[in-house]
């Protein structure tokens, strides 16, 4: 089946010589990265079958682990979620969704990285605060928030979602107040804030006029839906916080004129074959990669790291000390012959891209092409 590094190696040559100066280091990085993902660039390590029947040889190729590979961060997805679930505390739990306008979205593509921090910081503050309000908590809450950048069919839509429990933690931190099982704040006064705030900080970055006056006279959109104990919509989340725009699994075919993928219809929800011209599938695939070193998980309120104290108040406070531990880190899987399934030995290390350099590897014998 084909993945995104055959459309890169196919046609990304071709597309950086068209968007010379245009492309930005981080997508360049990200090309690059996924073209050589476990390939003998990378290097690795050679496994030898111990079965003198088999005699099978290996060769494992590193990853790249840049966090936009469809091949990488798996584990890391698992590790990340076993590490929340622990955080979670023994109440309802509601998905925030805070929404980039339409308007907004060409300004976010070409200044990633200050308009992401002001879409976290904005909506953030604005659930926040009303959540201090007695009208509805009159507490400090808890949130986790992953900035999630595309829509069902794969376009531009950037977004955050937050995970937040049903109630807070009092000011003087001596009891919880819980929310409603249905209800956690009103959505349109979340809206109003969350656009002030973001027409502010906009201003402060010296962007504001290059937006229409007319998206601060419009309704932002903002949902809030109850999602139970929490726990589905945290594995709902990690998809979301080491998925890429387009896996390898939706890929159909590549050829010199089109890549043909599979995509959601964003009204529907129904899958549906697309076709696009090579550069055009690579343009909408970059528009994605996020700027080094920009955190798309955020904590804000009772998980902020320096709340950790007032967080172990609320769970005494909820009777949530179970006593149990972190669940264990699973070891490492021990890698096993294709062929006849016995636990492969270790020949040596491959450096990358020097093969012949690599120790004990069996004459005669190069790593696949």
């Amino acid at each position: 089946m084909p993945e995104l590094a055959d459309v890169f190696r196919r046609h990304g040559p071709e597309y950086r010589k068209q968007y010379l100066g245009r492309i930005l280091p981080s997508q360049l990085r990200a090309m690059r990265d996924i073209e050589h993902c476990r390939t003998e660039t990378m290097g690795g390590h050679a496994y030898l079958c111990p079965d003198e029947d088999c005699g099978h040889v290996v060769y494992s190729y590193h990853s790249c682990k840049n966090r936009h590979c469809p091949k990488c961060r798996n584990e890391e997805a698992e590790a990340w979620l076993r590490k929340q679930q622990d955080k979670l505390l023994p109440v309802p739990h509601f998905l925030v969704t805070a929404t980039l306008p339409a308007e907004l979205r060409p300004l976010a593509r070409s200044h990633q990285k200050i308009v992401y921090a002001i879409l976290f910081k904005a909506s953030a503050a604005a659930i926040m605060t009303l959540a201090r309000d007695s009208r509805f908590i009159g507490g400090e809450i808890a949130m986790t928030g992953v900035l999630h950048t595309w829509d069902r069919s794969g376009g531009y839509h950037p977004h955050v979602h937050y995970l937040v429990p049903a109630g807070g933690l009092s000011p003087d931190h001596s009891q919880w107040r819980p929310a409603g099982k249905k209800f956690l704040i009103r959505v349109e006064l979340i809206s109003a804030i969350f656009r002030a705030k973001f027409r502010d900080l906009l201003k402060k970055a010296g962007l504001l006029e290059l937006v229409s006056p007319q998206v601060w006279n419009k309704d932002w959109v903002v949902h809030c839906k109850p999602v139970g104990t929490g726990h589905q919509a945290l594995v709902y989340l990690a998809r979301y916080l080491f998925r890429v725009a387009i896996a390898n699994s939706r890929i159909v075919a590549v050829d010199d004129e089109h890549v043909v993928f599979r995509c959601q219809d964003s009204a529907s929800g129904k899958w549906q074959l697309r076709k696009l011209p090579p550069l055009t599938f690579i343009q909408r695939f970059l528009q994605h990669v996020l700027p080094k070193g920009f955190q798309k998980v955020r904590y804000y309120g009772l998980l902020s790291p320096k709340k950790k104290p007032l967080r172990a108040v609320a769970r005494y406070i909820l009777r949530a000390d179970s006593g149990q531990g972190k669940s264990p880190a699973p070891g490492k899987p021990k890698p096993y012959c294709p062929k006849c399934g016995s636990t492969l030995r270790l020949l040596g290390r491959i450096a990358p891209a020097s093969y012949q350099q690599a120790r004990a590897i069996p004459q005669g014998r190069a790593p696949p092409a």
